[in-house]
Parts: structure tokens; C-alpha cells; sequence
């Protein structure tokens, strides 16, 4: 039984076992241990993993391998039945990660990792920041534009929206490129792994919804400096109308920096 890739759902099947066993690998506790010191990493490295659009279960098999407790959630109908067929010591859910409750999935923690569909890859770290007290991890291939978007710094041309509030709450590690001849079909793009390991903080000081706001704001319009972008937040008379801050544009500015503004601004 083959599953045909679809090109609505933006799939795009790994075919090549280094590779995917090399993505595994960026999950275990040796490599975590690494990461986040032993006694962490042993911990993140036996939680329950949530695959997203696992297609024929390439990279399945090797978390399989690695005795990782696997649920798998595919949007596609005929994997989900290839799923169910072939890789019956896993739990596959059949919906669109988007719209799930990923509470429902896990009452606890969980690693997150994929083959993220091109098309949607953004949407999927939004969502994945919304549950970012459950998943302590997040790991797997995107398109190398976004992937080096994530981890970009300040003063990068890619730092972005992204970039900023990832940062807030995950250690970003770009990790390898991998080339379109690995995949069936082949994209038209190289594709980036990359791995994402909560940080220490456990509150911005400012409401959330403020720091989103602020950050997108700026972004909004990233040629402009921040005294331009933001001159509809910042109240007539405000002392951080003296703040230098605003001579910037928004991608010369740190995590750090963005959670000033927003408290300032608040």
C-alpha cells in the first residue's frame, strides 16, 4: 500500500532513513542531555512524543525504535488508514492539528517534532506557543527559510514576528540543512531542522497579549523606526517618547528589549 503525496495538504514524503534517523536522534536523551544537562535531558528524553503529519511513518519508525510512546496526528485519510496498518504500536489521531486540544491529547508533557507541511509551518509554532507550559521541546524539519528565521538574532534580515516570540520562551537551535533530492516529491526548497528547548522564564512581568501586540506592531511595518511603528501605542507626553529605544527599528531589538517596550507601553 502507497500513499500518494498530496499537494494540497503540502506533503512532501521523507524518503531517505539517515536522515530521518538523524532527526530522531535530535530527541533522545544523549543529545538533550547535551542540551539541557543530564538529569533534564534524560527526563525530556523519555516523555511522550506528538508527531505531526507523519505521512508513511518514516521518521515513526525510528522514534518507535527509540521506545518513545508515539502519537501521531495526520490530517490525510489515506495515511492515517497506512498508519493504522502498519505502524499499529502508535497512537494516530486523525484531524488538523490546528484545531485540536492538544490538552486532550496529553494531560502532561510532551516532545513535540514533525516533517511540518511547508504551507503551514508558521501556523504550527503559533500553536505550539499556546501550549508552551506542556511542551518542553519542539524539534523537526521546515522550510530553511523559516527554520533560519526562528533561530535568527537581532540584527539578522530574517528576524521577525517568529524570531521574537519563540525567543521569549525557547532556546533556538538551527541544526542541519537537508536537500530536496531526500523527499517524494521534491520540494522546490531546501528544507531546515532545527530543535527548540524551553528556557528558564516563567513570566514576561508584562501581559502576554501586550508583548504579542507590541512585537507584531513593530514588525508591522520593519523599514519604519519604532517611534513611527508604535506612534498610535505611545501615549501624548509619555517619558518613553525620550526613550533613544525608539530610534531603532524592530530588528535591531533583543527579547529583552521587546519585554521593556511592552512594559513600558503597558
Amino acid at each position: 500500500m502507497e500513499v500518494k503525496a498530496k499537494k494540497a495538504l503540502g506533503q512532501h514524503f521523507l524518503t531517505d532513513l539517515p536522515t530521518a534517523e538523524h532527526i530522531a536522534e535530535t530527541i533522545s536523551a544523549k543529545e538533550l542531555s547535551q542540551v539541557c544537562g543530564p538529569e533534564k535531558g534524560i527526563l525530556l528524553g523519555n516523555l511522550p512524543v506528538v508527531e505531526i503529519g507523519p505521512g508513511m511513518g518514516v521518521l515513526t519508525d525510528f522514534l518507535i525504535a527509540a521506545g518513545r510512546d508515539v502519537t501521531a496526528i495526520e490530517i490525510d485519510h489515506e495515511s492515517v488508514e497506512y498508519l493504522g496498518k502498519f505502524k499499529k504500536s502508535i497512537n494516530v489521531i486523525e484531524g488538523d492539528f490546528l484545531r485540536l486540544d492538544l490538552n486532550e491529547i496529553y494531560p502532561g508533557d510532551f516532545v513535540l517534532i514533525g516533517n511540518y507541511p511547508y504551507n503551514i509551518s508558521s501556523q504550527i509554532f503559533f500553536k505550539a506557543l499556546e501550549y508552551k507550559d506542556k511542551i518542553p521541546v519542539i524539534a523537526g524539519m521546515l522550510q530553511k527559510e523559516v527554520a533560519e528565521r526562528i533561530c535568527s538574532g537581532p540584527g539578522s534580515k530574517v528576524y521577525g514576528i517568529l524570531s521574537v516570540l519563540l525567543q521569549a520562551w525557547y532556546d533556538c537551535e538551527y541544526l542541519f540543512t537537508v536537500e530536496p533530492g531526500v523527499f517524494s516529491p521534491p520540494p522546490k526548497v531546501r528544507s531546515g531542522v532545527l530543535r527548540l528547548t524551553r528556557n528558564s522564564r516563567i513570566d514576561l512581568g508584562v501581559d502576554e497579549k501586550k508583548f504579542k501586540t507590541v512585537v507584531k506592531t513593530a514588525f508591522g511595518q520593519r523599514r519604519k523606526t519604532l517611534r513611527n511603528s508604535l506612534a498610535g501605542m505611545i501615549p501624548a507626553g509619555s517619558p518613553l517618547l525620550e526613550d533613544p529605544i525608539l530610534k531603532e527599528r524592530p530588528e535591531r531589538l533583543s527579547v529583552e528589549q521587546f519585554i521593556y517596550l511592552a512594559k513600558a507601553l503597558n
